[in-house]
């Protein structure tokens, strides 16, 4: 990945109307922020969804080791959120939240383009979506 690349997938997800842009909530970037210290060689946190599950989609992350030519990359507060063209119109608006409920504990999606999901909650379904490049 270049520096080029990186500024363009920041300049790309800059551009946005803010409402549309991806987020973190004040926990999730404390959270994210304390696991990346141990993965130094991470950009950012990539965000994306894949086929899965009975309602079609499921949330995936992973730390992101390179940003591609079509990428989204939002700055929150220092923290990159990285999310792929084919993903974004499904996160589009998503705020991504660190959520303790007892003993449990998990990175949450508050996705605002979710109509319903299964029983069990692993997977989703979108409203219909406009074209990846917004």
């Amino acid at each position: 990945m270049s520096n080029e690349t990186r500024d363009q997938a920041a300049e790309r997800a800059r551009a946005l109307p803010e409402a549309d842009r991806l987020s973190l909530t004040e926990a999730a970037a404390t959270h994210i922020g304390g696991l990346m210290k141990n993965e130094p060689s991470a950009l950012g946190l990539r965000v994306g969804v894949k086929k899965s599950g009975c309602s079609g989609f499921g949330y995936v992350m992973d730390f992101a080791r390179d940003i591609e030519q079509d990428d989204y990359a939002f700055d929150c507060d220092g923290l990159f959120l990285i999310c792929d063209a084919e993903s974004f119109p499904m996160l589009k608006g998503s705020t991504l939240d660190y959520v303790v409920n007892g003993l449990s504990r998990l990175l949450q999606f508050k996705n605002p383009n979710v109509v319903d999901s299964c029983g069990c909650g692993e997977s989703f379904t979108v409203k219909e979506t406009s074209p990846a490049h917004v």
